[in-house]
């Protein structure tokens, strides 16, 4: 992966006239280019390039701002588009245009010929027509050849396939992010590596708009359990579309608790995916959605790396454990117990204490171990089980280690529905839910909950595994502050890069202060 100071010399670099990085917010890296080159583009390579372009419909401005097409007339010319402006995305002006005038040389010219709209220079008796295959090719050629495209997220050449495959996926996060009138419940420290994730293509600040504000209909994105009560009964009384945002699975190099912003968040227009009473985009791609063989490969080279590097939410590293006896070995993560994920459900919610007594119940020959969830160990959460009561049950309580190390060693992992069973499942243990994880009712696991009958597919581990990492999330690189693949996020985890500020460790550190003091405080109650 391309080093920090190497990003920095590259931040003066020249942006590709044509396909460019979109000015994220925050952004650290500006574009493409590494060296100018002598190249040459084949005829047929400009054509299936042509293609890619035209199907990914990048180029230009292409994350400009849309104007509804009733206020610009269906013929474009010189005054028309100077009065749209340049931040105006070209292809969604030429969609929906009948012709353009324009001079050549312009990414307005080149799209209406990658879209077939009819061009002619201003000025000109001839009537407008679309370009030839044979016109088309020396302007592609002029806007692609003759430079170097570096990948901005490492320090390796890029061939044009690929730059046109990364400026889609931008482009449709940017599409998806469109509609978002108005973002709540967001904190300033978790702000930095968020903003790119949910940018529009728009400059203007949206965090925290005043409601009343808003129109029925419109679309808002929420951090429900950090948005006052208040301001959702508004949102909720307005008619307004609620986005639910949370942390993504794979999270970051540290605990949300103490102020360690998300690497990664997941952003659900349909329901949030720890709800199992409503539907998620999670189930849904689960329920009905495709898995290509390329994207299962994808996710087998991702399922290697996390597992070599023992990648969890919130930390990675390994350490050798040793078995505490001949009996099989069962772990029981604890959960956050006012956490929605342990509260979204039907009836009373399972607290830590009856999980363990439901899994001693059920396996009396095991040597159970239970361990504490890290936000309720760093004094932040609800969900504290004294030592004493919870020795009843298990035969020890285990508190230091990643929990990727203790999934290694167990043979079983019992579950309410934290995210740790889906973290078993990667690594090829067996889990038994009592909750109702997204992860429960697709064949892969022991289901003694209350599974939603929605949920009738059968799924292997690899298509499990690529929704919930790789089509489910989004991610943000910590060094370029760009939206990336998985892969990059997962690589910056294993170097130990972070996103990070002197700021945000001074919070960091009065948080772990604060809860030092809770934990001190706790540790010894009663039940």
């Amino acid at each position: 992966m391309v080093a920090m100071d190497v990003i920095r010399s590259r931040r003066s670099a020249r942006s590709h006239a044509f396909l460019s990085i979109p000015p994220f917010p925050r952004r650290r890296y500006d574009g493409f280019v590494l060296s100018a080159i002598a190249g040459n583009l084949s005829d047929e390579t400009l054509d299936e390039l042509a293609e890619l372009i035209r199907e990914a419909r990048v180029g230009g401005c292409y994350w400009g701002a849309q104007p509804v097409p009733g206020d610009f007339p269906d013929h474009l010319g010189p005054d028309d588009l100077a009065t749209l402006g340049a931040d105006v995305d070209p292809w969604h002006l030429l969609s929906a245009a009948r012709e353009i005038s324009c001079d050549p040389g312009g990414d307005h010219y080149l799209i209406a010929g990658l879209l077939g709209v009819p061009v002619r220079r201003p000025g000109s008796a001839a009537p407008a027509r679309p370009l030839g295959r044979q016109e088309l090719r020396p302007l592609l050629k002029a806007a692609l050849g003759g430079f170097l495209m570096c990948d901005p997220f490492g320090d390796e050449p890029m061939s044009w396939s690929e730059v046109i495959a990364l400026c889609r996926q931008w482009r449709e996060l940017i599409d998806a992010n469109r509609e978002i009138a108005a973002i709540y419940g967001f904190a300033g420290w978790k702000r930095a590596t968020t903003e790119p994730l949910l940018w529009g293509g728009s400059d203007k600040q949206r965090f925290d708009r005043d409601p009343a504000e808003l129109t029925a209909g419109q679309a808002v994105a929420v951090w429900r359990s950090r948005t006052a009560p208040a301001v959702l009964s508004e949102l909720e009384a307005s008619g307004v579309r609620l986005i639910e945002v949370e942390d993504g699975f794979i999270r970051s190099a540290g605990l949300g608790a103490n102020c360690v912003p998300p690497q990664s968040i997941v952003v659900d227009p349909i329901g949030i995916y720890f709800d199992g009473r409503t539907p998620s985009r999670l189930e849904q791609l689960l329920q009905s959605g495709r898995f290509t063989p390329d994207l299962l490969d994808r996710f087998d080279s991702l399922q290697r790396r996390i597992t070599t590097l023992g990648l969890t939410k919130y930390d990675s590293g390994h350490q050798r454990l040793d078995r505490r006896s001949p009996k099989p070995h069962v772990l029981v993560p604890a959960q956050v117990e006012d956490d929605r994920a342990v509260l979204s459900i039907d009836g009373p919610p399972l607290t830590n204490l009856e999980l363990l007594r439901r899994v001693r119940a059920a396996r009396p020959d095991a040597y159970v171990l239970f361990k504490p969830h890290p936000d309720v160990e760093a004094g932040h959460r609800k969900g504290v089980v004294p030592e004493a009561v919870a020795l009843q049950f298990a035969d020890e309580i285990v508190r230091e280690g990643s929990i990727a190390s203790w999934i290694d060693l167990v043979d079983e992992v019992h579950v309410n529905s934290s995210l740790a069973g889906f973290e078993a499942l990667v690594r090829g243990k067996a889990v038994v839910t009592y909750g109702v994880p997204f992860y429960a009712g697709w064949g892969l696991t022991t289901d003694l909950g209350s599974i939603p009958p929605r949920r009738t597919a059968r799924r292997s581990l690899g298509e499990l595994s690529a929704a919930t990492l790789l089509l489910y999330p989004r991610y943000v690189d910590p060094v370029t502050n760009l939206p990336c693949s998985a892969e990059v996020a997962v690589a910056r985890l294993a170097h130990g890069t972070r996103q990070g500020s002197i700021g945000a460790s001074a919070l960091v550190l009065a948080r772990r202060i604060v809860g030092w003091l809770k934990r001190r405080l706790h540790r010894n109650d009663p039940v």
